[in-house]
């Protein structure tokens, strides 16, 4: 069905660029592409891979837990925020204006100014991200990828594996989940953050996925530098959206599509799993993540049979390297491991006796939420060494994290005329076909086939829309190039697309990062560059079966494909109502 629209085209163009401002006013965009990614063949191999023999007898977690070594040793984490070419914020805001306020996208999104709370003024998150070298009204356009889109990136100078930034990450982990790891998607909640986005998986106490690795309970509470930044975003971050295979749920919408019973259900389990006891190896995980607390403390510890003395800073220092902890049942071995020489005979002065803080949290129950506990635990904790106040807030604020998420107060919840209902028991050509059947009566299915990127199931005008809007890499890269020299080098690019199916095309930026593409993919790339020289010159790509044929006023460029579309024309530029003709 074409769009009707001037803001359909611009909603189904956005679900084949993916951009992180994209994705951020079109919340449905990211369902759409877990279904796309659910759609790939590329994925439904992973479940050939001998790495996954036997996997239908294991477990829900250890099943996750192979699917996570799988993804960590085929896709590495990419924050190069030029990967996909920059724009501007005047660009972006006016594109967007008829969707979102100016002053809602700055408060936001990390691209228009956000910079979350003072924890990410603290450590300059405009910096960690590299955002910084962006001044003035440069922004990049912060792309998501497919999992085509995220294996070619082992085509590239200096990557070894396929790769793909926190978004990708995210949907790929939940496409996977489903296709290889057979957990249901009713289980599987996405989070978006302004600067981050991570999976809420609900099995046993829970799960979140965080770029590539996993996060158990345990894991969250357990004080190492890895959970440590997992934790970040859910700390000091609100939740802008979560989305769910029964829809989404956005900050700044008042219409939300998720079932409401089942966003109820993961806003409780998601608040058990951040929420923990007080015990003695909670408080002892607690210091690991906050250095500045360890000085505070010393380790009463039996050398030769004479009690001595041994700060907790050291201790924790010796953990590094070792598989000994301080806080589980390999303390004796660690600290039994320790040079007698780093004992002290003397208790260190104004420091507080870790064991004696462990046996008083082991003979009290104690809630930190109850101000008298609260006070009880604040006698323990006096010393001249620190605020015990002070310490206590953090401790409190480390095993009870309230999660900032949308509100359901004042949201109006509307389902989805035909609900997704994908089943484990479904094939892959199942799935397409089910999803082809309520595309018209369910838009994240609609929008799934254009982030598949398939034309002979899409109308043709959002790709090509999103093709010479939004592509400024090759443009850059061949600013300085002659047309003679352009045409020789993708001339010379492999005639292989990133996308083994014929109906699925590459955009511009992909056939020029990835080197490589169909004559149909590279035909465009050509049109493009064109494009951006002869802005006023009428650019034709007539399409057929075997062949694409770039025509302008004066040259003719032809180029075999292999990609079997019927025989169409594209017509370039844009016309002033903002769309290609197409005959």
């Amino acid at each position: 069905m074409p769009p009707n629209t001037l803001q359909d085209i611009e909603q189904k163009s956005s679900a084949i660029t993916l951009s992180d401002m994209e994705m951020f006013v079109f919340p449905g965009l990211m369902y759409s592409l877990v279904l796309a990614n659910i759609m790939s063949p590329c994925l439904w191999r992973w479940r050939d891979d001998p790495w996954f023999d036997g996997l239908e007898r294991m477990k829900p977690y250890r099943r996750i837990s192979r699917l996570k070594q799988y993804i960590m040793d085929h896709y590495a984490f990419n924050l190069d925020l030029d990967t996909w070419g920059l724009t501007t914020k005047e660009q972006e805001t006016a594109r967007f204006s008829s969707f979102i306020k100016a002053d809602t996208l700055k408060k936001s999104n990390a691209l228009f100014g956000y910079e979350g709370d003072k924890y990410y003024f603290d450590i300059d998150i405009r910096t960690h991200f590299g955002l910084n070298k962006y001044e003035g009204n440069i922004i990049p356009y912060w792309k998501t990828e497919t999992v085509e889109a995220m294996d070619a990136f082992r085509l590239k100078p200096n990557y070894a594996t396929g790769a793909g930034e926190c978004v990708s990450l995210a949907a790929l982990y939940a496409a996977a989940l489903f296709v290889v790891a057979r957990v249901p998607l009713e289980s599987i909640y996405l989070m978006t953050t302004p600067l981050h986005s991570q999976n809420f998986v609900d099995i046993d106490d829970g799960l979140l996925t965080n770029n590539r690795r996993l996060l158990t309970k345990t894991m969250w509470f357990n004080g190492t530098e890895l959970s440590t930044q997992a934790r970040r975003a859910l700390e000091n971050e609100h939740v802008t959206g979560v989305s769910h295979v029964s829809g989404y749920i956005h900050t700044i919408y008042n219409e939300a599509s998720i079932d409401e019973k089942s966003y109820s259900h993961f806003v409780r389990r998601l608040q058990k799993y951040l929420r923990t006891c007080l015990t003695p190896e909670i408080i002892g995980n607690f210091l690991r993540s906050t250095r500045a607390f360890q000085k505070c403390f010393q380790i009463k510890w039996p050398v030769h049979g004479t009690n001595r003395y041994i700060g907790l800073e050291k201790v924790f220092a010796y953990e590094h390297g070792s598989s000994y902890k301080i806080t589980n049942r390999t303390r004796d071995k660690l600290l039994n491991g320790i040079d007698s020489e780093e004992f002290q005979l003397a208790s260190l002065p104004d420091r507080i006796v870790l064991n004696e803080m462990e046996e008083f949290i082991q003979q009290h129950i104690i809630d930190l939420n109850e101000q008298q506990d609260f006070a009880l635990l604040q006698k323990q904790f006096s010393s001249n060494c620190l605020q015990a106040q002070n310490v206590l807030e953090d401790l409190r604020k480390f095993c009870h994290v309230e999660p900032m998420l949308p509100v359901t107060r004042a949201k109006k919840f509307i389902q989805e005329e035909e609900p997704l209902r994908i089943s484990l028991n479904m094939t892959r050509a199942e799935i397409i076909r089910h999803l082809e059947n309520i595309r018209m009566r369910n838009a994240t299915a609609d929008l799934a086939f254009y982030a598949y990127r398939d034309l002979s199931r899409t109308n043709t005008l959002p790709f090509l829309l999103a093709a010479i809007q939004r592509n400024p890499v090759s443009i850059t890269a061949t600013i300085k190039e002659s047309l003679d020299s352009i045409l020789a080098k993708i001339k010379a690019m492999p005639d292989i697309s990133i996308y083994d199916a014929p109906e699925r095309l590459a955009q511009p930026d992909e056939v020029w990062n990835y080197n490589r593409g169909d004559g149909l993919e590279k035909a465009l790339l050509l049109a493009n560059i064109l494009r951006s020289r002869k802005q006023d010159e009428r650019i034709v790509i007539e399409v057929t079966p075997k062949a694409a044929v770039v025509i302008t006023q004066k040259d003719t460029y032809c180029f075999e494909s292999r990609k079997k579309l019927k025989k169409q024309t594209w017509i370039i530029p844009l016309n002033k109502h903002g769309c290609l003709q197409l005959t």
